[in-house]
């Protein structure tokens, strides 16, 4: 999952004008994204976890795809579906993509890709020597030390809240529409503080404290979307601009984004609790019943 983030920061560094997001927005009809700074990255990760794949189905002898193999390529294609697919080009000309757009890459992406836990897979598309190298590097106590900051449950969850107040400021939105650097920055800092805010919840924190960290974060981007689906105003006059082009106006496309926040969106991280909390009185059950059976003998 480190690498996974230091390939998408890697990618995002770099803001070449060619084929940049932005640039096909004075197209009349919906196109397929061919940014090389957007398919680099996904190309490069499909291949890696593709050829540790087959590297390792040829050690342990075994063809059938694992759950954690179709959730990593679930998780890939709604990366792709969100960056590549029309539905890019569409948030270019109205806000209600862009959210959807964003939802999936921190709602859906994220998580599956999370679940699939990729890296160890990735490694083995490694020369024996650099596989070896990139393993101990990634267990040294300095990169260690500061994933377990990062990823703790509290400092995940800030964090991951942090990026998406901030860059739903109404000045910072407007500006990553029209600058190129800016938008990537801002998918980036999606992205990768919500696969900290989600390695968290699945496989650092007690059952228990990750549901609230999921409840925490759906009441507060519950209630940004409320605050952009309510607002008697328009608070995003750049992102909203073409909206009368596709039948709306500028405030009923900003009203419909802030609605796709608080109300699938929620839906999503509702249904992630309540599983959390059902498994967290599972397995206190569970626990429970050791204990009583324990005393009886």
């Amino acid at each position: 999952m480190r690498t996974l983030i230091a390939i998408a920061l890697f990618a995002a560094a770099w803001s070449g004008t060619a084929l940049a997001h932005g640039a096909a927005k004075d197209e009349l009809s919906a196109s397929w994204t061919f940014d090389p700074w957007i398919l680099t990255p996904l190309l490069s990760i499909a291949g890696f976890y593709a050829a540790g794949s087959l590297v390792l189905s040829r050690r342990r002898k075994r063809r059938r795809a694992s759950w954690r193999a179709l959730a990593f390529w679930s998780g890939w294609v709604s990366l792709a579906i969100a960056l590549v697919s029309p539905l890019h080009w569409l948030g270019e000309h109205l806000f209600t993509f862009h959210m959807i757009e964003h939802e999936i890459l921190m709602a859906v992406s994220a998580p599956l890709i999370v679940v699939a836990r990729p890296v160890g897979v990735m490694l083995w598309a490694l020369p024996r020597r650099t596989r070896r190298q990139a393993g101990a590097l990634l267990r040294s106590p300095p990169v260690r030390a500061t994933w377990s900051a990062l990823a703790s449950g509290g400092t995940a969850t800030l964090l991951h809240g942090i990026a998406i107040w901030v860059w739903h400021a109404p000045i910072l939105f407007d500006a990553a529409v029209e600058n190129v650097t800016l938008h990537r920055l801002q998918h980036v800092s999606f992205f990768a503080t919500a696969v900290l805010f989600w390695w968290a919840v699945l496989w650092r924190s007690p059952t228990g404290q990750t549901a609230w960290h999921v409840i925490v974060t759906m009441f507060h981007t519950s209630v940004l979307g409320a605050l952009m689906a309510l607002a008697p105003r328009v608070l995003y006059g750049v992102q909203t601009a073409t909206a009368a082009d596709w039948g709306l106006t500028p405030l009923e496309d900003q009203q419909l984004a802030g609605i796709i926040m608080w109300v699938p969106a929620g839906t999503i991280y509702a249904g992630a609790a309540l599983t959390l909390l059902a498994l967290w009185i599972r397995r206190s059950s569970e626990k429970a019943r050791q204990v009583d059976a324990l005393n009886a003998v």
